[in-house]
Protein backbone atom coordinates (compact mmCIF):
# COMPACT_ATOMS: atom_id res chain seq x y z
CA UNK A 1 0.00 0.00 0.00
CA UNK A 2 1.50 3.22 -0.91
CA UNK A 3 2.02 5.39 2.06
CA UNK A 4 -0.16 8.78 2.92
CA UNK A 5 3.13 10.82 3.16
CA UNK A 6 4.02 9.83 -0.61
CA UNK A 7 0.27 9.97 -1.44
CA UNK A 8 0.26 13.67 0.34
CA UNK A 9 3.44 14.66 -1.26
CA UNK A 10 2.36 13.75 -4.83
CA UNK A 11 -1.38 15.47 -3.96
CA UNK A 12 0.20 18.68 -3.15
CA UNK A 13 2.87 18.57 -6.20
CA UNK A 14 0.85 17.98 -8.95
CA UNK A 15 -0.99 21.16 -7.63
CA UNK A 16 1.93 23.10 -7.60
CA UNK A 17 2.61 26.00 -10.52
CA UNK A 18 4.34 24.83 -13.77
CA UNK A 19 8.00 26.71 -12.29
CA UNK A 20 7.81 24.23 -9.35
CA UNK A 21 7.12 21.18 -11.30
CA UNK A 22 9.76 22.40 -13.47
CA UNK A 23 11.99 22.40 -10.38
CA UNK A 24 10.97 19.06 -9.15
CA UNK A 25 11.80 17.38 -12.28
CA UNK A 26 14.82 19.03 -14.08
CA UNK A 27 16.94 16.06 -12.13
CA UNK A 28 14.77 13.45 -13.58
CA UNK A 29 14.56 14.82 -17.28
CA UNK A 30 17.26 16.71 -19.02
CA UNK A 31 15.10 19.64 -20.27
CA UNK A 32 12.47 20.63 -24.00
CA UNK A 33 15.51 20.17 -25.98
CA UNK A 34 17.89 18.14 -27.62
CA UNK A 35 20.99 20.51 -26.88
CA UNK A 36 20.15 19.64 -23.27
CA UNK A 37 19.94 15.78 -23.32
CA UNK A 38 23.50 15.62 -25.60
CA UNK A 39 24.85 18.13 -22.04
CA UNK A 40 24.05 15.63 -19.58
CA UNK A 41 25.57 12.56 -21.58
CA UNK A 42 28.75 14.99 -22.20
CA UNK A 43 29.05 15.56 -18.55
CA UNK A 44 28.03 11.87 -17.46
CA UNK A 45 29.78 10.17 -20.29
CA UNK A 46 33.19 11.77 -17.93
CA UNK A 47 31.33 8.92 -15.15
CA UNK A 48 32.09 6.12 -18.14
CA UNK A 49 27.76 5.82 -18.39
CA UNK A 50 25.87 4.61 -21.26
CA UNK A 51 23.13 5.89 -22.38
CA UNK A 52 19.50 5.42 -24.07
CA UNK A 53 17.69 8.33 -25.20
CA UNK A 54 13.64 9.01 -24.88
CA UNK A 55 11.91 11.88 -26.83
CA UNK A 56 9.24 12.37 -24.55
CA UNK A 57 5.42 11.96 -25.31
CA UNK A 58 3.13 9.06 -25.53
CA UNK A 59 -0.01 8.07 -27.14
CA UNK A 60 -0.82 11.10 -30.13
CA UNK A 61 -4.24 12.14 -31.33
CA UNK A 62 -2.70 12.61 -34.81
CA UNK A 63 -0.23 10.77 -37.71
CA UNK A 64 1.19 14.61 -38.00
CA UNK A 65 2.67 13.66 -34.63
CA UNK A 66 4.01 11.13 -34.99
CA UNK A 67 5.82 12.24 -38.37
CA UNK A 68 7.00 15.03 -35.74
CA UNK A 69 8.35 12.36 -33.28
CA UNK A 70 10.12 10.20 -36.31
CA UNK A 71 12.09 13.53 -37.63
CA UNK A 72 13.12 14.55 -33.72
CA UNK A 73 14.76 11.07 -33.19
CA UNK A 74 16.43 11.12 -36.37
CA UNK A 75 18.02 14.14 -35.42
CA UNK A 76 18.93 12.07 -31.57
CA UNK A 77 20.65 9.22 -33.98
CA UNK A 78 22.28 11.93 -35.94
CA UNK A 79 23.37 13.90 -32.88
CA UNK A 80 24.65 10.97 -30.84
CA UNK A 81 26.64 9.96 -34.05
CA UNK A 82 28.13 13.34 -34.08
CA UNK A 83 28.82 13.56 -30.74
CA UNK A 84 30.12 9.38 -30.65
CA UNK A 85 28.05 9.41 -27.55
CA UNK A 86 27.60 5.31 -26.49
CA UNK A 87 24.02 6.25 -26.65
CA UNK A 88 21.05 4.25 -28.34
CA UNK A 89 17.28 4.89 -28.89
CA UNK A 90 14.35 4.42 -26.24
CA UNK A 91 10.83 4.90 -28.34
CA UNK A 92 7.30 5.03 -27.68
CA UNK A 93 5.36 2.34 -30.06
CA UNK A 94 2.29 4.91 -29.54
CA UNK A 95 4.14 7.82 -29.80
CA UNK A 96 4.37 6.69 -33.47
CA UNK A 97 1.02 6.09 -34.05
CA UNK A 98 0.53 2.23 -33.20
CA UNK A 99 -3.00 3.17 -31.92
CA UNK A 100 -4.04 5.22 -34.68
CA UNK A 101 -2.71 3.36 -37.46
CA UNK A 102 -0.85 0.62 -36.88
CA UNK A 103 0.08 0.21 -40.54
CA UNK A 104 1.64 3.36 -40.54
CA UNK A 105 2.72 3.22 -37.19
CA UNK A 106 5.17 0.08 -37.83
CA UNK A 107 6.11 1.62 -40.59
CA UNK A 108 7.48 4.79 -38.98
CA UNK A 109 8.96 2.06 -36.34
CA UNK A 110 10.66 0.06 -39.08
CA UNK A 111 11.86 3.30 -40.78
CA UNK A 112 13.64 4.20 -37.76
CA UNK A 113 15.05 0.85 -36.32
CA UNK A 114 16.55 0.82 -40.39
CA UNK A 115 18.26 4.19 -39.96
CA UNK A 116 19.64 3.08 -36.36
CA UNK A 117 20.78 0.07 -37.99
CA UNK A 118 22.82 1.35 -40.79
CA UNK A 119 24.81 3.17 -37.69
CA UNK A 120 24.92 -0.06 -35.38
CA UNK A 121 22.63 1.46 -33.07
CA UNK A 122 20.19 -0.15 -30.79
CA UNK A 123 16.25 0.75 -30.59
CA UNK A 124 14.73 -0.27 -27.11
CA UNK A 125 10.68 -0.52 -27.64
CA UNK A 126 9.83 0.84 -24.73
CA UNK A 127 6.66 -0.82 -22.86
CA UNK A 128 3.36 1.25 -22.15
CA UNK A 129 0.19 0.29 -20.56
CA UNK A 130 -1.39 -3.55 -20.64
CA UNK A 131 -3.43 -2.09 -24.05
CA UNK A 132 -0.08 -2.42 -26.16
CA UNK A 133 1.65 -4.95 -24.45
CA UNK A 134 0.86 -7.71 -27.19
CA UNK A 135 1.64 -5.16 -30.38
CA UNK A 136 4.82 -4.22 -29.07
CA UNK A 137 6.04 -7.32 -28.20
CA UNK A 138 5.04 -8.31 -32.29
CA UNK A 139 6.34 -5.76 -33.73
CA UNK A 140 9.85 -6.80 -32.27
CA UNK A 141 9.04 -10.56 -33.44
CA UNK A 142 8.12 -8.74 -36.80
CA UNK A 143 10.94 -6.81 -37.02
CA UNK A 144 13.53 -9.62 -36.58
CA UNK A 145 11.69 -11.59 -38.49
CA UNK A 146 12.60 -8.67 -41.06
CA UNK A 147 16.30 -9.28 -40.71
CA UNK A 148 16.19 -6.25 -37.91
CA UNK A 149 18.20 -7.50 -34.92
CA UNK A 150 19.17 -4.17 -33.41
CA UNK A 151 15.85 -3.94 -31.51
CA UNK A 152 14.30 -5.34 -28.29
CA UNK A 153 11.59 -4.75 -26.24
CA UNK A 154 10.76 -3.80 -22.42
CA UNK A 155 9.01 -6.25 -20.15
CA UNK A 156 7.30 -5.70 -16.70
CA UNK A 157 7.67 -7.92 -13.65
CA UNK A 158 4.53 -6.66 -12.32
CA UNK A 159 2.35 -8.40 -15.25
CA UNK A 160 1.22 -11.67 -14.64
CA UNK A 161 2.07 -12.81 -18.38
CA UNK A 162 5.48 -11.80 -18.28
CA UNK A 163 7.07 -15.18 -17.86
CA UNK A 164 4.70 -16.25 -20.55
CA UNK A 165 5.91 -14.03 -22.99
CA UNK A 166 9.47 -14.73 -22.14
CA UNK A 167 9.09 -18.04 -22.90
CA UNK A 168 7.80 -16.84 -25.99
CA UNK A 169 10.29 -14.59 -27.25
CA UNK A 170 13.31 -17.40 -26.34
CA UNK A 171 11.29 -20.00 -28.76
CA UNK A 172 10.78 -17.26 -31.28
CA UNK A 173 13.83 -15.44 -30.87
CA UNK A 174 16.50 -17.54 -29.80
CA UNK A 175 19.59 -15.81 -28.41
CA UNK A 176 18.93 -12.61 -30.36
CA UNK A 177 16.29 -11.57 -27.37
CA UNK A 178 17.26 -8.69 -25.89
CA UNK A 179 15.05 -7.51 -22.87
CA UNK A 180 15.02 -3.68 -20.59
CA UNK A 181 13.24 -5.68 -17.61
CA UNK A 182 11.87 -3.49 -14.77
CA UNK A 183 9.11 -3.75 -12.26
CA UNK A 184 6.70 -1.25 -14.55
CA UNK A 185 5.60 1.66 -13.28
CA UNK A 186 1.71 1.15 -14.68
CA UNK A 187 -0.36 0.85 -12.26
CA UNK A 188 -2.68 -1.94 -13.75
CA UNK A 189 -6.02 -3.78 -12.80
CA UNK A 190 -5.16 -6.39 -9.90
CA UNK A 191 -6.69 -9.43 -12.15
CA UNK A 192 -3.56 -8.63 -14.89
CA UNK A 193 -1.14 -7.13 -12.04
CA UNK A 194 1.02 -8.14 -9.09
CA UNK A 195 -0.15 -5.03 -6.38
CA UNK A 196 2.08 -5.80 -3.33
CA UNK A 197 5.96 -4.93 -3.32
CA UNK A 198 7.17 -8.09 -2.72
CA UNK A 199 5.04 -9.88 -5.09
CA UNK A 200 6.20 -7.64 -7.86
CA UNK A 201 9.69 -7.30 -6.65
CA UNK A 202 9.22 -11.41 -6.52
CA UNK A 203 8.33 -11.33 -10.12
CA UNK A 204 10.97 -9.02 -11.52
CA UNK A 205 13.15 -11.35 -10.19
CA UNK A 206 12.04 -14.60 -11.56
CA UNK A 207 11.91 -12.15 -15.02
CA UNK A 208 15.66 -11.85 -14.42
CA UNK A 209 16.42 -15.70 -13.53
CA UNK A 210 14.23 -16.42 -16.96
CA UNK A 211 16.34 -14.50 -19.11
CA UNK A 212 19.73 -15.17 -18.11
CA UNK A 213 18.60 -18.83 -18.34
CA UNK A 214 17.31 -18.25 -21.48
CA UNK A 215 20.53 -16.65 -22.95
CA UNK A 216 18.79 -13.51 -23.78
CA UNK A 217 20.67 -10.44 -23.48
CA UNK A 218 19.20 -8.39 -19.78
CA UNK A 219 19.29 -5.21 -19.35
CA UNK A 220 18.32 -4.51 -15.45
CA UNK A 221 16.63 -1.50 -14.93
CA UNK A 222 16.14 -1.11 -11.08
CA UNK A 223 16.49 1.28 -8.25
CA UNK A 224 15.53 -1.66 -5.40
CA UNK A 225 18.44 -2.95 -3.55
CA UNK A 226 16.64 -6.27 -3.42
CA UNK A 227 16.10 -6.90 -6.98
CA UNK A 228 19.93 -5.90 -7.58
CA UNK A 229 21.37 -8.23 -4.83
CA UNK A 230 18.59 -10.82 -6.43
CA UNK A 231 20.68 -9.90 -9.59
CA UNK A 232 24.05 -9.99 -8.96
CA UNK A 233 23.63 -13.26 -7.29
CA UNK A 234 21.92 -14.49 -10.23
CA UNK A 235 24.83 -13.12 -12.33
CA UNK A 236 27.15 -14.72 -10.34
CA UNK A 237 25.53 -18.64 -10.52
CA UNK A 238 26.00 -18.05 -14.74
CA UNK A 239 29.42 -17.27 -14.41
CA UNK A 240 28.44 -13.72 -15.48
CA UNK A 241 30.01 -10.54 -14.17
CA UNK A 242 32.35 -7.20 -14.36
CA UNK A 243 34.95 -8.57 -16.76
CA UNK A 244 34.24 -11.75 -17.82
CA UNK A 245 33.09 -12.58 -21.18
CA UNK A 246 29.20 -13.97 -21.39
CA UNK A 247 29.93 -17.66 -20.63
CA UNK A 248 26.55 -18.73 -21.34
CA UNK A 249 25.89 -21.99 -24.40
CA UNK A 250 22.78 -20.42 -25.81
CA UNK A 251 24.06 -17.20 -25.51
CA UNK A 252 24.26 -15.09 -28.96
CA UNK A 253 27.41 -12.77 -30.21
CA UNK A 254 28.62 -10.18 -28.55
CA UNK A 255 26.86 -7.27 -28.98
CA UNK A 256 28.54 -3.48 -30.35
CA UNK A 257 27.69 -1.29 -27.38
CA UNK A 258 26.60 -3.84 -24.98
CA UNK A 259 27.94 -5.13 -21.82
CA UNK A 260 28.96 -9.18 -21.59
CA UNK A 261 25.39 -10.49 -21.32
CA UNK A 262 23.74 -7.98 -19.58
CA UNK A 263 24.11 -4.24 -17.83
CA UNK A 264 22.32 -2.09 -15.53
CA UNK A 265 20.05 0.81 -16.26
CA UNK A 266 18.76 3.58 -14.29
CA UNK A 267 16.70 6.63 -14.71
CA UNK A 268 18.32 9.79 -14.74
CA UNK A 269 18.36 11.48 -11.13
CA UNK A 270 17.47 8.56 -9.51
CA UNK A 271 19.74 6.96 -7.19
CA UNK A 272 23.07 8.61 -8.67
CA UNK A 273 25.13 7.20 -5.84
CA UNK A 274 23.71 3.47 -6.24
CA UNK A 275 24.56 3.42 -10.19
CA UNK A 276 28.20 4.85 -9.58
CA UNK A 277 28.65 2.38 -6.93
CA UNK A 278 27.43 -0.49 -10.01
CA UNK A 279 29.91 1.29 -12.64
CA UNK A 280 32.97 1.28 -10.14
CA UNK A 281 32.55 -2.32 -9.33
CA UNK A 282 32.69 -2.56 -13.37
CA UNK A 283 28.92 -3.36 -14.05
CA UNK A 284 27.86 -1.86 -17.50
CA UNK A 285 25.62 1.00 -16.59
CA UNK A 286 23.31 2.67 -18.61
CA UNK A 287 20.99 5.96 -17.97
CA UNK A 288 17.53 6.22 -19.18
CA UNK A 289 17.61 10.52 -20.44
CA UNK A 290 14.23 11.46 -21.03
CA UNK A 291 13.82 15.25 -22.95
CA UNK A 292 11.07 16.87 -24.98
CA UNK A 293 8.85 19.82 -24.61
CA UNK A 294 6.17 17.49 -22.85
CA UNK A 295 8.41 17.39 -19.56
CA UNK A 296 5.21 19.15 -17.76
CA UNK A 297 2.56 16.33 -18.63
CA UNK A 298 5.20 13.55 -18.63
CA UNK A 299 6.20 14.77 -14.87
CA UNK A 300 2.61 15.08 -14.00
CA UNK A 301 1.57 11.98 -15.22
CA UNK A 302 4.88 9.76 -13.76
CA UNK A 303 3.50 11.16 -10.15
CA UNK A 304 -0.31 10.24 -10.64
CA UNK A 305 0.82 6.76 -12.07
CA UNK A 306 2.60 5.73 -9.28
CA UNK A 307 2.42 7.62 -6.09
CA UNK A 308 5.27 6.14 -4.47
CA UNK A 309 7.76 8.77 -6.56
CA UNK A 310 6.23 10.87 -3.82
CA UNK A 311 8.71 9.96 -1.19
CA UNK A 312 11.59 10.54 -4.00
CA UNK A 313 10.50 13.72 -4.99
CA UNK A 314 10.74 14.68 -1.13
CA UNK A 315 13.60 13.77 -0.93
CA UNK A 316 15.19 15.49 -3.63
CA UNK A 317 13.91 18.68 -2.14
CA UNK A 318 15.06 18.26 1.66
CA UNK A 319 18.03 16.42 1.18
CA UNK A 320 19.35 17.10 -2.35
CA UNK A 321 23.10 15.93 -1.50
CA UNK A 322 21.76 12.21 -0.67
CA UNK A 323 20.70 11.89 -4.59
CA UNK A 324 23.79 13.43 -6.67
CA UNK A 325 22.27 12.82 -10.16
Amino acid sequence: MVGWFSKTVVAMTVRMPRWFVRWVSRRYVAGPHLDDAISIMKRLSKEGSCFTIDVLGEEISSMEEATYFFEEYMRVLQAINEHQFDANLSIKPTAFGLLIDAEKGMENIRQLVKAANKHDMFVRLDMEDHRVTTDTINAVKSLHAEGLLNVGTVLQGRLHRTLSDIDQLETELGPNADYRICKGIYLEPEDIAFAGRQDIIDGTNACIDRMLAAGAYVGIATHDVPVIKHAKAALEAHGMGPGRQDPRNNAGPARHHKGPGYEFQMLLGVRGPMRRSLLAEGHRTRVYIPYGEKWYEYSIRRLQENPTIGTQVAKAFLMPWTNRP
